[in-house]
């Protein structure tokens, strides 16, 4: 029987402008929970005793970085109890498709954030937040402090994708060293404030779509990341390609996937997990081209063709979470997908939650 989308849980909107992520975390313990189980639950049997040393590896290098919020992940660590959530906050997505165009004169952006990870979209919540430039919802967890996807009504509306990975050599079987090259590179040297940590600081901080795209070109990051950025006046959208301490922004096609726009062969496109546990690394900038062409291709309206581009290739067995956003408007729109039982591709797995008007949401 299939389910209606009557019949599916509706994503909460949790209000935390006074107590930020630790009060969401605090507030939502029991759902937290629930989503670490489901996460881990992807992983061999045994690698869920790994977990506490993830945590250490992850706890020993944000505290050394420089990111405004090691304090929070300190405090929920502590209020929660349970390990994993300094991995959590250290770790980074696997794979997203997201664009940032105009329809009528008014910027939009629309993302699908995929994970391997299940329940994350079953337990996808909108937080409802502020720092001193204003309120901005975005879309979350609780025990988590950075922004991933998020909207700013009457500001901006900005996504990360992950960007490709810097390669040391060039034979497939050694991609798994250069992996780990590239972890314990980070670990030992890079002390930048993590991407997705960054990205919630300009939320807080940016208060126009000019502020947010400079702080996000020039402030150093961790790991080379893809932004994407949308403001509420015509021609306010770019992607932004930043390695650690360079960046590449492009407004004309401001379509991303998760390779660089201009393919490099010293960087590999990201591969799902699947072909990375196989070894098979072939067609992984084809699959990110094809992503990110075919939602830059999609020729519908969000006015009254609402989520129909989360379709094959941008939809792919790791969706999660497809979001649209619009800051001029003040709306966003965001479905959690999940992969059910006897199918091959995702599909909702909560309602779709529409918040039009952010002053009474």
């Amino acid at each position: 029987m299939t389910t209606s989308s009557f019949d599916l849980p509706k994503i909460p909107v949790v209000d935390v402008r006074d107590g930020g992520p630790v009060r969401h975390a605090r507030e939502g313990a029991g759902r937290a929970l629930a989503l670490r189980d489901d996460c881990l639950s992807w992983f061999p049997p045994g690698a869920r005793y790994l977990v506490p040393l993830l945590d250490m590896l992850s706890k020993q290098w944000l505290a050394r970085s420089r990111s405004p919020y090691v304090r929070e992940v300190r405090t929920i660590a502590g209020t929660l109890g349970f390990p994993g959530v300094w991995f959590l906050n250290g770790s980074y997505q696997w794979s997203c498709t997201a664009l940032a165009r105009e329809e009528n004169e008014v910027p939009w952006l629309a993302r699908t954030l995929d994970w391997p990870f299940p329940g994350l979209g079953r337990h996808v919540e909108v937080a409802r937040m502020r720092g001193e430039a204003g309120e901005f919802l975005n879309i979350t967890w609780p025990g988590y402090v950075g922004v991933l996807t998020a909207c700013a009504p009457g500001r901006f509306a900005a996504a990360i994708n992950q960007a490709p990975m810097w390669r040391r050599t060039h034979h497939p079987w050694l991609r798994l060293y250069d992996l780990a090259a590239n972890a314990a590179g980070t670990l030992r040297h890079v002390r930048h404030i993590p991407p997705d940590q960054l990205l919630r600081e300009v939320f807080e901080t940016c208060r126009d779509f000019g502020e947010a795209k400079r702080k996000l070109e020039t402030t150093p990051v961790a790991r080379p990341v893809i932004y994407t950025l949308a403001g509420c006046r015509p021609g306010e959208r770019c992607v932004i390609e930043r390695t650690e301490d360079n960046f590449l922004t492009r407004g004309r096609d401001a379509s991303a996937a998760n390779d660089w726009f201009d393919s490099n062969a010293r960087w590999e496109a990201r591969i799902s997990s699947q072909q990375l546990l196989s070894c098979s690394f072939a067609g992984a900038a084809a699959n990110s081209q094809a992503r990110r062409e075919a939602l830059n291709g999609w020729s519908g309206s969000f006015a009254r063709e609402s989520f129909s581009w989360v379709s094959p290739p941008v939809l792919n067995p790791y969706t999660r979470i497809a979001a649209e956003m619009c800051p001029a408007r003040g709306t966003l729109r965001v479905v959690g997908y999940e992969i059910m039982h006897g199918s091959d591709l995702p599909q909702p797995a909560t309602s779709r939650r529409e918040i039009a008007d952010f002053a009474t949401a």
